[in-house]
C-alpha cells in the first residue's frame, strides 16, 4: 500500500481507535510518572501506543510502527514506516490541560507524506489531503508575528538568545506545550510561524506533513529543507522562518 489516500483511511481509523478509548478512560490513566530521559509519561501514552500500532500492523503489516514509547532512542528510521506520538504534550495531558494531541504520519526515505493530527479533548482533528486552500495567509512581518515555541527545556544557551531576541521582536509568542498543535497552528494559520527545539521524529512528523501540504516553509537548524534528525524545526510564513533560520544560526 503506498497510495496517500489509502494510507490516510488507515492512519484515521487506528486514530479513531486511539480517541474512543481516551474518551472513556478515567484519570487514574494521566497520572506521570518519569522516564530515563526526564520526560513525563503516562499509562495513557503506552495504551494509546498499544491500540494505534494494533490497528496499524493490521492493516498494514508491512510497515513497521515506530513510536514515542516502543522505540530505541536514536535508532534510524526505517525506508518507509509509521511514525506515532501517543499523546503530545504529555504535561498538559497529564494536569487536565486541553492541548494535547495524538500525532500519527507515514514516512517515506525521511520525508512525511501522510499526517493526521487529533485533539481529543477538543473535538478536532486535522489531516493531509487538506488542501492548501484551507490555510488562512500568514505574517510574513516578524513585527506581525505570532510565533509558537515548543521544546524549551532543552538548557542550549543559543536556543535561550535565540528566544529573548524572538520575544523581543515578534509581535507575540505562544507557548501551547505541544509540537504537533504548534505545526498545526501553522498548517492553519492562527500561528504565523513556530519554533520546535529539539524535536523527534514523532513530535512533529505529522505536523510537518500537514504544513508542507499547505504551503509553509518548514526549515532545518542551518536554513535549509528540515530533516527529521535536524536539532530544531523552524516553520511558517517563508519570510518569518527564514528570520528565524539566519537567527538561530546566529545564536
Amino acid at each position: 500500500m503506498t497510495d496517500p489516500r489509502e494510507l490516510l483511511t488507515v492512519a484515521e481509523a487506528a486514530v479513531d481507535e486511539a480517541a474512543a478509548w481516551l474518551a472513556t478512560a478515567g484519570g487514574t490513566w494521566s497520572t506521570a510518572r518519569f522516564k530515563a530521559s526526564g520526560e513525563e509519561v503516562t499509562a495513557a501514552d503506552v495504551e494509546v501506543e498499544s491500540r494505534v500500532t494494533r490497528v496499524l500492523t493490521s492493516r498494514t503489516p508491512r510497515i513497521p510502527v515506530v513510536g514515542e514509547e516502543s522505540s530505541t532512542p536514536g535508532a534510524p528510521l526505517p525506508a518507509r514506516c509509521w511514525v506515532l506520538d501517543p499523546i503530545d504534550g504529555t504535561m498538559n495531558f497529564a494536569r487536565g490541560a486541553p492541548m494535547y494531541a495524538v500525532s500519527l504520519a507515514y514516512v517515506q526515505d525521511g520525508v512525511p507524506l501522510v499526517g493526521v493530527v487529533e485533539a481529543p479533548a477538543l473535538g478536532r482533528r486535522w489531516t493531509t489531503l487538506g488542501g492548501p486552500e484551507n490555510a488562512r495567509p500568514v505574517a510574513e512581518d516578524v513585527g506581525r508575528a505570532i510565533v509558537g515555541v515548543s521544546g524549551t527545556g532543552s538548557g542550549r544557551s543559543g536556543a535561550r538568545r535565540a528566544l529573548d531576541r524572538v520575544q523581543d521582536e515578534a509581535y507575540r509568542v505562544r507557548m501551547q506545550g505541544s509540537m504537533a498543535l504548534d505545526l498545526v497552528g501553522v498548517a492553519e494559520g492562527w500561528l504565523d510561524a513556530c519554533v520546535c527545539i529539539a524535536p523527534k521524529p514523532w513530535d512533529v512528523a505529522a505536523g510537518v506533513a500537514l504544513c508542507r501540504e499547505r504551503g509553509r516553509a518548514v526549515l532545518g537548524a542551518d536554513g535549509t529543507v528540515f530533516s527529521l534528525d535536524s536539532p530544531v524545526l523552524l516553520a511558517g510564513a517563508p519570510g518569518v522562518t527564514r528570520w528565524l533560520a539566519d537567527l538561530w544560526e546566529s545564536s
